[in-house]
């Protein structure tokens, strides 16, 4: 059960409370109960244990490492910037920078549409700006925009082939 308006009814019914006697032990408005409950308004974990706890329970969050489903390409092109990634510093991407620049006038050209162009522009912001954590997330992120980011990618030519070899042998 993850949906938290879920884990708030379950508990309300449990223990036979109704919305306005809980917004009155709780100081939580019954309407913003009630929105929880329909999921109109997005419950944190934080107002979710403080409301629970009114109850007499406490939430228990459970995080565990999962490995995202990628395609061979999405893991191919990972697996690549995660290798640049260990070699980015600020002298390492001051000395990349030209052939960034070079490599993005050149997507530029061959690219169109969304999210592509608008993910051009982010590269050269980041690049121009020397955001390294910035880069780093886009380099190693597993989310849907890093992986979109990686698509257009102006980081092409910048591993010498061995290492190249060795990343892709390790597909």
């Amino acid at each position: 059960m993850s949906n938290r308006g879920d884990i708030l009814e379950q508990v309300m019914t449990k223990v036979g409370i109704s919305q306005s006697e809980l917004s009155r032990i709780s100081g939580v408005h019954q309407p913003s109960i009630s929105q929880f409950l329909s999921g109109r308004t997005d419950l944190s974990d934080d107002m979710l244990d403080r409301i629970l706890q009114c109850m007499g329970y406490r939430l228990e969050v459970v995080r565990r490492p999962m490995q995202p489903e990628l395609t061979r390409s999405e893991r191919r092109s990972w697996l690549l910037h995660r290798q640049l990634s260990r070699h980015l510093s600020p002298e390492s991407l001051l000395e990349w920078t030209p052939r960034i620049h070079s490599n993005l006038d050149r997507l530029r050209s061959g690219v169109a549409g969304q999210p592509h162009t608008r993910n051009l522009e982010r590269w050269r912001d980041l690049v121009d700006h020397g955001n390294l954590p910035g880069l780093r997330r886009v380099l190693t992120g597993l989310d849907r925009d890093s992986i979109e980011m990686r698509e257009v990618s102006p980081l092409g030519g910048l591993l010498g082939q061995d290492e190249r070899d060795r990343v892709m042998a390790s597909l």
